[in-house]
């Protein structure tokens, strides 16, 4: 960031003209000064010492928030088929779904 300047020039016009947007001429001076306001705001960051802090793109320590995988014992096959409205052996019967 420290190539932005607080008197940097955007050309609006030319960004609306990339990105397919209509604005009046009105419209494009009052994102200028916004833009301008904005892009001031941002290169106060240049003025932080932070030298001894590694870039980073999470603001919170990493975790892997998934479990061990674990075997553990499943329903016994009767239970699982015990309420199936019809069964062939050992699978579920369905009607046809493919016409």
């Amino acid at each position: 960031m420290s190539d932005i300047k607080s008197n940097v020039h955007i050309d609006v016009a030319r960004v609306c003209e990339l990105a397919h947007i209509d604005l009046s001429a009105e419209e494009q001076v009052e994102f200028q000064s916004q833009l301008e306001v904005i892009l001031k705001a941002v290169s106060k960051l240049d003025e932080l010492d932070l030298t001894g802090i590694e870039p980073t793109l999470y603001g919170h320590p990493i975790e892997s928030v998934f479990r061990e995988d674990v075997n553990t014992p499943s329903l016994d096959l009767e239970q699982v088929l015990a309420n199936a409205p019809a069964r062939i052996g050992n699978e579920f019967k369905l009607p046809k779904i493919v016409e």
